[in-house]
């Protein structure tokens, strides 16, 4: 019994994770992929590309924090209740370069009522730690994906 809800869970997860991509050019654009998503949990790609360099000639944190929020929004929209940042911080720790395959894990730490918290770890392909993310969610009216219609 206990299995078949946690299938039913992740199969939503898996739908709604579908469906946001889906609306989402921004994430697209920018070359974002879904790799996987759970409940409570996403973890999205991005190649860094010559036109997301800036005047360092790494990448410009605009583009590893769009990484880090992405992963963020599509870890707190998995139980498919629609939900928003309601804010966040972000520390960066090394520099992106171009070509890098950045990796953006989102992991939720708290969910009460209408309320999350979410924890991001931007990495590299070498394991090294790019940025640090948290982000505050809240949820609103409406789900992600219709479901059982």
């Amino acid at each position: 019994m206990h299995s078949d809800r946690n299938g039913e869970l992740q199969a939503l997860a898996e739908l709604a994770g579908k469906t946001m991509y889906e609306r989402d050019p921004a994430s697209q654009a920018l070359g974002m992929t879904l790799d996987e998503i759970r409940p409570g949990y996403a973890r999205m790609s991005m190649r860094v590309r010559g036109d997301m360099l800036n005047g360092h000639a790494t990448c410009h944190g605009g583009y590893i924090f769009m990484l880090a929020d992405s992963a963020f929004a599509f870890a707190c929209n998995s139980h498919n209740f629609n939900t928003v940042g309601a804010g966040c911080t972000i520390d960066y720790l090394a520099p992106g370069r171009e070509g890098d395959v950045l990796v953006a894990e989102a992991v939720e730490q708290a969910l009460q009522g209408k309320t999350g918290v979410y924890d991001i770890k931007v990495t590299n392909q070498d394991a090294r730690t790019v940025a640090l993310f948290r982000g505050k969610s809240h949820r609103v009216a409406g789900m992600v994906a219709e479901v059982g219609a």
